[in-house]
């Protein structure tokens, strides 16, 4: 089944492909110490790359490599930060460079290959990182499918599964017992808890009150910038927040000292419906808990007597993903290819005939969902139809949530700007960002998506987005807004789960 020829996509890693590499996987749960043994072998290295999931750790690992001694770039799609004389690089997974060969690679969270929109990053990374060590970590959920592509590249590797540092134990009675109640969640929190809620309504309200209920708080999310995700830790791990409240977006690096993490629901809206949560989403959320070092064990609860069945099953369901395939994404030269024999230069069109006709065959590698792609591709095609089919590539892989309505505003007055040939200056600074009412704080974040998209495209275009170096001082104004704000904002009443049980009550 596996003896068919290599995809071309493969082929094209030409200085991988000369190098005999040796993959390393350290698969196994959170709190397992799997990054610890890849970054100690980076630190040693001559030369090394670490390959990111986010912008959040590749600055963490850029800054452990320099506190050890070790010179280190940090090179992600908004920021270049170049030590002169280092051997080293931390960069997004998607800013790897195929064609600088280093002694050790790690590639972190390869979970991450089950991504639809961004796995294809890790695929081109586990077949194209030119190194002659690749340390792979992450959960075991996709290890069959990577140890089938290194085997048909004629790699050697070695699978080390890790165990946990520190006990995992669910609590026998939930939080609140039977049913949901304000009172007894206030009486049974903790100093050192960690409260998961699954949207950023929920963990604003939640940070609120139980600030209201005399704890210091600290809050993550995923709309926050990583500069601000950081201070937010930050503020957790010296001890001056008593409580963290925070979604899914601390189940990725994050070393946090959680005692207990707390599942505010069992349920989390993935874009299209409410679901349950899968086993690698509890593992790696429950996982947090127990920081090895400074706590014995670690205690997973919930709010309802009845979740506590399901967080329990998944905690011991086999996490394997259902991925047989590993995802490849589209490249330029073959849009370019596409175009020429289709006679077209709409983008849209490109990657709608790719996605519906040209599909390679393979037994290892499939080609990656393209939907998102599509709708940004026809909306470049719609307000910028001149524009190369390069540049028209360069906006289909820019960074934005096309749901969102301003940050598609934005990423449609940086398109017409680039279609134009005209200069564009850094988004506005509005008055409030110097005041301190939190009553900005979402607009902080939407003009922090902004700030953001204007960073990556001052790399592409430098000749239209023309501050690039004025990015980072705004970008510190922005991050000490939200910060206050988080301090100072007061929630929205009730949380979702407060709403449906008023709105059943109701009926």
């Amino acid at each position: 089944m596996h003896n068919q020829p290599l995809p071309l996509f493969a082929t094209q890693f030409t200085h991988a492909r000369k190098l005999k590499r040796h993959h390393h996987f350290y698969v196994g749960p959170t709190n397992s110490g799997k990054t610890y043994h890849a970054l100690n072998a980076l630190t040693q290295a001559t030369s090394g790359v670490y390959l990111a999931p986010l912008r959040l750790l590749a600055m963490e690992v850029r800054d452990r490599l320099v506190a050890a001694g070790v010179p280190c770039n940090l090179i992600t799609g908004e920021e270049r930060v170049i030590m002169p004389g280092a051997q080293h690089t931390a960069s997004t997974i998607e800013m790897m460079n195929p064609s600088k060969v280093v002694e050790v690679a790690v590639i972190d969270e390869v979970q991450m290959l089950q991504d639809p929109d961004r796995g294809a990053a890790w695929t081109h990374a586990l077949v194209g990182v030119p190194a002659a060590h690749v340390f792979i970590c992450g959960s075991n959920a996709v290890t069959k499918p990577c140890v089938a592509a290194i085997s048909s590249l004629n790699e050697t590797y070695q699978v080390t599964e890790t165990t946990r540092l520190t006990p995992l134990v669910v609590e026998d009675e939930s939080i609140c017992g039977e049913r949901y109640s304000k009172p007894k969640l206030k009486s049974k929190l903790q100093k050192g808890d960690a409260i998961i809620a699954f949207s950023r309504k929920d963990v604003l309200t939640f940070s609120a009150r139980i600030r209201q209920w005399g704890f210091t708080v600290a809050s993550i999310y995923g709309a926050l910038s990583p500069e601000v995700r950081r201070t937010e830790s930050e503020r957790f791990n010296l001890g001056h927040a008593d409580i963290l409240v925070a979604t899914d977006a601390i189940g990725m690096g994050l070393n946090l000292p959680i005692r207990r993490v707390i599942f505010a629901n069992t349920h989390k809206f993935d874009g299209v419906a409410s679901r349950l949560l899968n086993a690698t989403e509890v593992r790696q959320i429950a996982g947090r808990a127990g920081r090895f070092g400074l706590y014995p064990t670690g205690y997973v609860n919930v709010f309802e007597a009845d979740e506590r069945i399901h967080i329990a099953h998944m905690l011991t369901t086999d996490d394997d993903a259902n991925l047989s395939k590993l995802p490849v994404s589209i490249g330029f030269d073959q849009i370019e290819t596409l175009g020429n024999q289709l006679h077209t230069g709409k983008i849209a069109e490109i990657l709608a005939y790719h996605e519906e006709r040209s599909r390679f065959q393979h037994a290892l590698f499939a080609a990656a969902p393209l939907s998102n792609q599509i709708q940004q591709a026809l909306l470049v095609d719609a307000f910028a139809p001149g524009m190369s089919l390069k540049d028209k590539y360069i906006f289909v892989c820019a960074p934005i949530a096309l749901n969102v309505a301003y940050e598609k505003d934005y990423y449609l007055l940086c398109l017409k700007s680039v279609a134009a040939s005209q200069i564009r200056g850094l988004p506005i600074t509005p008055d409030w960002l110097a005041g301190n009412s939190p009553k900005h704080l979402e607009a902080a974040e939407l003009l922090s998506h902004n700030l953001s998209l204007y960073a990556w495209l001052s790399f592409k275009f430098p000749k239209t987005f023309t501050d690039g170096e004025h990015v980072q001082a705004l970008r510190q104004r922005i991050s000490r807004y939200i910060e206050g704000a988080l301090q100072t904002q007061t929630g929205y009443g009730d949380t979702q789960r407060e709403g449906e049980l008023s709105h059943y009550r109701k009926r």
